[in-house]
């Protein structure tokens, strides 16, 4: 960790990008990002991740600076032990790394955040290094949307979001390119948050393909929760009607539980959270039935997600503080390793929605 900065400007240098570009793009200024890079200021994640989106378009090895930047939020000496320990098994072939990213898919959808993103942490530490095929950019570009939902806050998971889509093309998969997109674009606006960087990225998944895919699926449901968010009601239900379609095309086994799937189940859940911000009872009430009964259940926390979802539409029709209670009362109930960070922003939003009016 001593040399990052030297790291941060060495790729810069390479890539032909001045201090002054970089300040321009991020919230650092050209001195302090001088400091960075002599070593008199410390090289944050949030630091590294500025560099890797100005020097996304460089012929530079991005690969230092996504390592750099994975080893910000765990403890580096544990993430380097475990990263050697992996490395020294010798490199495993693309379709081993393959079936550890799915694994993490599905172990997202059971365990907590936590204990995920720092296993996780360490495979990106190895994969890094072994980043000379379109087959592991497109592992990548998956593991790293993957990463970003485990963060803890919108703004962080963007960062991971903006790499992923960089190593997604470098894969030439147009499955993919547009799934990591579609993928981004959801969780963000399934959240209700940063619902401008949400449209981008849907937008751009429909502009690559619009092929039906579970990506394309993902992309037009989030076109849906961020018309609801602004209050578009006409645009939220035309975008769910033309999502519904394509899952009619493209859903997921009923037993397959994993981040990249969407079963029945799943699909019921963003509905029911998407007509639970509209206000939209029959609706809501429907796909909350539907996820209930379809969703396995060891699933635990995403009942709670209904659960929240039931708490938003009483708060929407009025009974502001027993929406609140039984919001509360859905979260207390929930183990504190099994919360995420999306399950918090929707209950952030039911207390907005439970404020009093103003006058």
């Amino acid at each position: 960790m001593d040399d990052l900065g030297a790291q941060l400007r060495q790729a810069r240098t390479e890539a032909g990008v001045t201090l002054a570009s970089i300040a321009a793009r991020s919230c650092y200024s050209a001195a302090h990002l001088s400091n960075v890079e002599a070593g008199r200021r410390t090289a944050t994640p949030e630091v590294v991740l500025a560099y890797a989106r100005a020097l996304g378009d460089a012929d530079v090895k991005r690969r230092h600076l996504l390592a750099a930047a994975t080893i910000g939020p765990i403890a580096a000496s544990e993430l380097i032990r475990e990263g050697f320990t992996q490395a020294l098994r010798g490199r495993d072939s693309e379709e081993r790394w393959a079936e550890r990213v799915a694994q993490y898919g599905r172990d997202y959808m059971e365990i907590g955040a936590d204990a995920l993103q720092a296993r996780l942490a360490s495979d990106l530490v190895v994969m890094q290094q072994h980043l000379d095929s379109p087959i592991m950019w497109a592992n990548a570009a998956r593991a790293l949307v993957t990463y970003g939902k485990t963060t803890k806050n919108p703004s962080e998971a963007i960062g991971w979001y903006d790499i992923a889509r960089v190593a997604a093309d470098r894969s030439d998969d147009l499955g993919v390119r547009v799934w990591t997109r579609g993928r981004a674009a959801i969780a963000l606006a399934y959240e209700g948050a940063a619902l401008a960087t949400a449209k981008r990225y849907a937008d751009e998944a429909v502009g690559i393909s619009e092929k039906p895919s579970l990506g394309l699926l993902n992309a037009l449901m989030a076109r849906a929760h961020i018309a609801a968010g602004r209050g578009d009601v006409e645009g939220a239900v035309t975008a769910d009607t033309e999502a519904r379609r394509v899952f009619d095309k493209v859903a997921s086994p009923d037993g397959e539980v994993s981040d990249s799937a969407v079963p029945a189940w799943r699909m019921a859940t963003f509905r029911s959270m998407l007509y639970a911000r509209l206000g939209m009872l029959r609706e809501g009430e429907q796909a909350q039935f539907e996820a209930d009964r379809w969703r396995p259940p060891t699933l635990t926390r995403f009942a709670t997600h209904i659960e929240l979802h039931r708490a938003l539409m009483m708060a929407h029709s009025g009974d502001r503080a027993g929406g609140l209670t039984y919001a509360r009362r859905a979260w207390s109930a929930l183990p504190v390793e099994r919360r995420s960070q999306t399950l918090g922003l929707v209950l952030r939003e039911v207390e907005r929605a439970a404020r009093p009016a103003s006058h």
